[in-house]
């Protein structure tokens, strides 16, 4: 498990971190998202005692991490692939590590196999891709069986069958009772690994919470429909009480409205439908939705927005 209180972090006048308070625990795969320059890696490398708080305190399994003999035995790590001698092989990498944990030799054939690396254990590191680099750096994590592993975009580089390893390795290490912490800017492959979230922002603490909370509380859901009797069905689900909104493409979204109520209406009214699907935010959409305020640098689209013309309670609205 690992602890934060009030963590903080300034450089001069800049705040990196603000005052940061949650718990990382066991059985699930927490996932740390944040828009850039948001304070994830000094968070974490101050996890990992690379960085000195200003303010607050972080612990693993109740210690500071100076606090641990032989640390990779109590945590696992990848914050930066390319952390490694490049003259060195994949192999004797792993050894230097092992050799000042007090972790046994054998203990680095292992984790060449688990990530694939056997084949090039002899060779230089500086040789390696970016992927394979990735994979050694998920060797030197698992190196100490710890019982915490702390990830930081650890599918960079990877290939998709590389992307489908790392993400059931994580699901696997969390279903043993480990507590596995990942940071990834890659939401598609976040919402599909993680179960909690922790969301910073501007080195805040935006959400603390389960995956499907986080999307529903921060994210619109809808029911969508296509009818050829589109004026009829929008009059019925008016006089229902019920918030339409029309879009370009012909389709009628009813906002917060239950898909079975929506198909009844129609029905009882003989209306044929061509579609009747509830509609939820993705992950991403839903964090662009909670950190729109906390991102340092923005892009802009000289793409005009597609009007949208809404209905409910009897008024029109443009928005």
């Amino acid at each position: 498990m690992i602890e934060l209180e009030g963590l903080t972090k300034r450089y001069g006048e800049k705040v990196a971190v603000n005052n940061l308070t949650f718990t990382v625990r066991p059985g699930i795969v927490t996932g740390f998202l944040g828009p850039n320059g948001a304070g994830k890696s000094t968070t974490m490398r101050m996890m990992l005692g690379l960085d000195r708080p200003t303010a607050g305190d972080v612990r693993i399994d109740g210690k500071h991490y100076d606090q641990l003999k032989d640390p990779l035995t109590y945590i696992g790590a990848l914050l930066d692939a390319k952390a490694m001698h490049g003259g060195r092989s994949a192999y004797h990498h792993l050894l230097c590590l092992a050799q000042s944990n007090g972790i046994p030799k054998k203990r680095v054939t292992e984790v060449l196999d688990t990530v694939g690396l056997t084949p090039v254990a002899r060779k230089k590191a500086k040789g390696f891709s970016l992927g394979m680099g990735q994979r050694l750096g998920i060797a030197g994590a698992l190196l100490g069986d710890p019982r915490i592993l702390m990830f930081d975009e650890p599918v960079n580089g990877l290939d998709p069958e590389g992307i489908h390893w790392i993400r059931n390795l994580m699901k696997s290490l969390a279903a043993q009772g480990r507590t596995v912490f990942v940071s990834s800017h890659l939401m598609s492959e976040m919402a599909l690994t993680a179960d909690h979230l922790v969301v910073i922002g501007q080195g805040r603490l935006l959400a603390d919470t389960s995956m499907a909370d986080f999307i529903a509380q921060n994210s619109r859901s809808y029911v969508r429909v296509r009818t050829p009797h589109r004026e009829r069905l929008l009059d019925v689900l008016r006089r229902a009480g019920m918030t339409v909104v029309q879009t370009g493409s012909g389709a009628l979204e009813v906002d917060g409205g239950q898909s079975e109520r929506v198909g009844e209406l129609a029905a009882q009214h003989q209306l044929v439908l061509h579609e009747l699907s509830p509609q939820q935010a993705s992950l991403e959409e839903a964090f662009m939705q909670l950190t729109a305020e906390s991102v340092e640098y923005h892009a802009h689209s000289d793409t005009p927005a597609e009007p949208r013309q809404a209905w409910g309670d009897g008024r029109r609205k443009e928005s």
